[in-house]
């Protein structure tokens, strides 16, 4: 099937009525879509908040290393 590509002003309104007219497997997959794409922009947003150029792999394997230490001097505790 070839898809062609078309460059249209609709307002909201319009794009909606026409969603309306999909038949409902059409409506599911679009809702998917969209749910994917709104996912992957949350996702990036959340990644982004976290970034840091704070954090080296070795301070994070410092890090990493503490912990484990702790966690295994707790256990021979118990």
């Amino acid at each position: 099937m070839k898809t062609e590509s078309y460059n249209i002003s609709l307002s909201f309104k319009q794009i909606l009525e026409l969603v309306r007219q999909l038949p409902k497997s059409q409506k599911i997959k679009l809702s998917k879509e969209l749910e994917k794409e709104a996912v992957d922009t949350k996702l990036s947003k959340i990644l982004n908040a976290f970034r840091t150029e704070d954090l080296s792999p070795d301070l994070i394997d410092e890090e990493v290393e503490l912990v484990r230490q702790e966690l295994y001097a707790k256990s021979k505790k118990d």
